[in-house]
Formats: structure tokens, C-alpha cells, sequence
């Protein structure tokens, strides 16, 4: 009895100060209460992205909320054509509780749409732009998508689903294919009038991969304000400024930050792809003061020669926000070495939100740490039985309270739980001074670029050939993605194939971000006596370079 009530008081607690850091970040203006009386209002009806452009329109007016490679939009004009672009959805039959699906990379295209769907009231599910013809189809039967908004890039994809889906480009590149619709041409002659407010928020589902393989949806029905305390309690966001996201907005960091940024007031400065010089334009052209990235990309940008990084004139860069996968304590010191001490590393994910944030100083400490918990987020560790653990040094596994509670997954299933405390799905301990370190998966998830795989799936697709009698996936460690994977391959009797074709089967069908780099022939796989795959050995394998290509 006496502990829950300590419990709740510190809860009370928490949500008080979490108040306060909105307050002072900026995120809550106390001598304009009818902003955050709105912003109470909207969210709940409308979702947070509509709610943000709606709040925004009223408190920064043609203030530039987005730039991208065809200009720049303000709050006000994204405000109303979105309004005219939910109107043209209507009329497409999509209605409040529709759910539809966008496919688009970062671009004014998918702002509208997450905006206009918030509008509507329908349901938006964010597909991952690295989907392989199979698990597009699979996911977007299995979430019940009633409508698809893509780029042009992807109309190859579009061929494995009904041709009586509705289709709407968000983004074009050469031609319009017959009785396809654009965003302009649904948007135009409507009118850029608010349509009446759902009952409720349709919401938004977010794909993460999962342990089959396939990914599941994880939905948010409503984002709690605390969801951007966490934010802001260890990240001095920008106000009213310019902030570079090229972390894509279908991912749980690079949306989260979006809906900051945008509630500060910034201008989001999108790339539709990633290019590590055009990145280091975009921060000077903009006088952005906050990057956010993956660290494949800042690993990429840092080994830009030094006449290529000189071009450039990135003073203005205060903070670049990581997240998606593992820092290297060798990406730290070369990014200080760019860019100064503006380094922040985020840890987290799609289910427990925000868990630790390192800021520059906590790097200096200990270089590679995932941090310290932000404000109403707590990490603890438990052993394999569920029993606490506690001490330095001592690697368990990662569970995490946090003030913007996962719903679970749209197939029924559920994150484990302890005692409040959800798994993130990775093991790690606390060093002397409390900040935590990632040590792995607590399965035989790899996590290579930001991008989650889990090796069965490839070593399922592989062995399914002919000309392979067996196979074993595992991840290495790589400056570059922090992990790669490695395919370890048994050829059939008296097959012939050879790297570069188990490659290309492979990038044919699954993500890209699957597809192993490494691929090294052997007799024969280590297993034990009852025939369990001995990963450690394939680890611990002094494998040349030559037999890796």
C-alpha cells in the first residue's frame, strides 16, 4: 500500500515538472493560454500532426514550417492545403476511421498527407520506403489500408495490390499513370476551409520490424504532451530557427522530432535522399542549428574529405541529434573532431518512446553511452527470470517506464512487462557514473543503419534456392552501419553460385537493408549436437577479406 502511494506521488511529480520543461522550452506559452487550450482541444480530435499545423497557423501565421527541394511552405499555407487535400480525400470515399496508407520519402508531400489524414480522421499507416514487393503487399493487407499515397518511385510496388485500391501521388516524376490522382490534383478546387472535426483521432501506425521478421504496426492513437517533455528534458531544441531532418519522418525519431520542432515554431528543412555533402548544404544555406540523423549518415558526413567538409559553413550547428542503432565511441571522437561538442544520442524505440538521451557532456564521460533517462522515463534491469537488477556494470535486460505507454501491436501482441517496465528488446548495464551502455539484443535481432533484421527471415529466403543446402545470417561490427550482415553459405552438390547472385536474390526479395554485404562460402555449418546453429563460432570466425565478396 505504502509503495504504490509513493509511486503515484512520484508520478504527480513528474508530471509537474514535465509541465514546467514545456513551459520553459517554449512548448507551452502561459501568456497565451488559448494556444494551449487549442492544442488540448485538437490533439485528441485531430492527431498531432493536424493539431500542430492547426495551433501553428493561428500562433506563427507564414512563418516557413517546411522547406524542401521545390521551396518553402508556411505554417498558414500548409494549414489550408491540407484542409483542400482532406476535402479531395473525402471525395475519394475516404471517410473518418478510413485507413490509408502513405509510401513517400521526406518531402511536403508526406507532411500533407499525415496532416490532411489527421483532418479526415482516417487512420495513417507509415510505410517503410525500403519494402521489398512482399512485405509491402503483406503489410498493407494486414493493416487494412482502404488507400495508398506514394511517390512516383514507387508505382513497381503497386503492382502486388488490387487495381481497385485508390492511388494518390505524393510526389512525380515523369508522367501521371491513367486514373491515378495527385495530391494537387485531388486538392484542386476544393475548398481550403477546415472540414467538421472527427469524433475522434484516426491516429497513426508505425511499422517496426519485429521477431518474425515481418514488420508489425505499432499505433498511436493520441501522443501524450509528456512524450515531448521527454524530448526537450535533455535536447535544447531550437526555437523559431531552422532544423535538418534526414532522418525519414516513417521512423519513430525522425516523426517525434518533427512534431517538436514544428510545435517550436522551426522550419524542417527535408531531403528526399540522403547525400552527406547535400546535408552539410542544407545546414549552411538554412543556418540550421540542429541536425537529426541516424549514425550511418554522420559516419558518412565526417568522412566527407576535408576540402569537401570546408565548403561548407556549419557554425551554426548546435546540437545533431542521433538515434536508430548503436554509437561508436570512434564516431563520437570524430564528430567532436568535425563539429565540436554537439553530439546527442538518443535511445529508444517505436514501443517505449524515449528511454536515455546522452548529451555531449555524458559522451565526453564516457564515449558510446546511451545516457541518462529524461523526465518520466526510468531504465531498470532484469535478469531472464524477471528479478531486478541493480549495481554497475552488471548487463541485463533493458525495460523502460515511460510517460507515452506503447498500445501494443495491431496483431494483438504486446511488449513484455514487469512491474510497470517495458523491454526494449536489448540488454545493457549502468557504469559507475549511472549512464547506461547498449550491449546487444537480447535475441538475434541485428540492428545495421538504424534498420532492425532478424537473420532467419534471410536465412529462411536463402535456403529456399536450390543451389543452397544451407545458410546462417549473423551481424559484425561495421564503422559505417555499427552492424553488417554476414551470410554464411553451403552450397548444394555441385552448385555454382557465387556472391554477387545471393546478393541480388536477396535484395530482390526483402528490404534492402536485409541484403547481407558479406557473403563467405563453407563446407559445412557449426552446429551442436542436437543441431542448434552455433552463432558464436560464425562470430568468432577469422574470415578473410577475400572471402567476403
Amino acid at each position: 500500500m505504502l509503495g504504490s502511494i509513493a509511486k503515484h506521488v512520484q508520478l504527480i511529480s513528474e508530471s509537474a515538472r514535465a509541465v514546467g520543461l514545456l513551459v520553459q522550452r517554449g512548448l507551452i506559452d502561459p501568456r497565451r493560454p488559448d494556444f494551449t487550450l487549442q492544442a488540448a482541444r485538437d490533439t485528441p480530435r485531430f492527431g498531432p500532426a493536424a493539431a500542430l499545423i492547426r495551433v501553428g497557423a493561428r500562433r506563427y501565421g507564414d512563418v516557413p514550417v517546411l522547406a524542401d527541394e521545390r521551396g518553402e511552405l508556411t505554417f498558414t499555407g500548409v494549414d489550408r492545403q491540407s484542409n483542400a487535400l482532406a476535402h479531395g480525400l473525402r471525395e475519394l470515399g475516404l471517410r473518418e476511421g478510413s485507413v490509408l496508407g502513405v509510401l513517400a520519402r521526406d518531402h511536403r508531400g508526406l507532411v500533407l498527407a499525415m496532416v490532411a489524414a489527421g483532418k479526415l480522421g482516417a487512420r495513417l499507416v507509415m510505410l517503410n520506403t525500403g519494402f521489398a514487393k512482399p512485405q509491402f503487399a503483406e503489410v498493407v493487407a494486414r493493416e487494412h489500408v482502404q488507400a495508398v499515397m506514394y511517390d512516383s518511385e514507387f508505382e513497381g510496388l503497386l503492382d502486388a495490390l488490387p487495381e481497385s485500391l485508390p492511388r494518390v501521388l505524393t510526389w512525380v516524376d515523369g508522367d501521371v499513370p491513367d486514373g491515378v490522382h495527385t495530391i494537387e490534383s485531388l486538392a484542386a478546387g476544393q475548398p481550403t476551409t477546415a472540414l467538421p472535426a472527427p469524433a475522434t483521432a484516426g491516429g497513426f501506425i508505425i511499422l517496426t520490424s519485429g521477431t518474425t521478421g515481418l514488420p508489425k504496426g505499432a499505433p498511436r492513437t493520441s501522443v501524450s504532451p509528456l512524450a515531448s517533455a521527454q524530448m526537450v528534458d535533455r535536447i535544447p531544441f531550437p526555437r523559431k530557427d531552422s532544423v535538418v531532418i534526414v532522418s525519414p519522418l516513417f521512423h519513430s525519431t525522425g516523426l517525434g522530432t518533427w512534431f517538436v520542432t514544428t510545435a517550436l515554431g522551426n522550419k524542417t528543412v527535408l531531403r528526399r535522399r540522403f547525400d552527406p555533402e547535400a546535408t552539410l548544404r542544407m545546414i549552411a544555406e538554412h543556418r540550421a542549428k540542429m541536425l537529426i540523423a541516424v549514425p550511418t549518415m554522420v559516419h558518412r558526413m565526417v568522412e566527407l574529405p576535408a576540402e569537401v567538409r570546408k565548403r561548407y559553413d556549419t557554425s551554426s550547428l548546435e546540437v545533431i541529434l542521433i538515434a536508430g542503432s548503436a554509437l561508436s565511441p570512434e564516431l563520437t571522437a570524430r564528430t567532436r573532431e568535425v563539429f565540436g561538442d554537439v553530439l546527442y544520442n538518443l535511445y529508444g524505440s517505436t514501443e517505449v518512446a524515449v528511454a536515455t538521451v546522452a548529451t555531449p557532456q555524458d559522451l565526453i564521460l564516457a564515449p558510446g553511452t546511451a545516457g541518462r533517462s529524461p523526465v518520466t522515463c526510468e531504465v531498470a534491469l532484469f535478469d531472464d527470470e524477471g528479478r531486478r537488477i541493480t549495481g554497475n556494470n552488471r548487463t541485463g535486460r533493458i525495460f523502460v517506464r515511460s510517460g507515452a505507454p506503447f498500445e501494443g501491436y495491431t496483431d494483438g501482441r504486446h511488449k513484455q512487462i514487469i512491474d510497470g517496465y517495458m523491454s526494449s528488446g536489448d540488454v545493457g548495464h549502468f557504469d559507475s557514473h549511472g549512464l547506461l551502455f547498449i550491449d546487444g539484443r537480447d535475441d538475434d535481432m541485428i540492428v545495421s543503419g538504424g534498420e532492425n533484421v532478424f537473420p532467419l527471415e534471410v536465412e529462411n529466403l536463402l535456403i529456399e534456392r536450390d543451389d543452397v543446402f544451407d545458410a546462417a545470417v549473423i551481424g559484425v561490427d561495421d564503422p559505417e552501419f555499427g552492424k553488417r550482415l554476414r551470410a554464411f553459405v553451403v552450397r548444394g552438390e555441385g552448385a555454382t553460385c557465387d556472391a554477387d547472385e545471393i546478393r541480388r536474390y536477396v535484395k530482390d526479395n526483402l528490404a534492402r537493408y536485409k541484403v547481407p554485404r558479406d557473403v563467405v562460402f563453407l563446407d559445412e555449418l557449426p552446429r551442436n549436437p542436437t543441431g542448434k546453429l552455433l552463432r558464436r563460432v560464425l562470430a568468432e570466425m577469422d574470415v578473410p577479406a577475400t572471402e567476403t565478396q
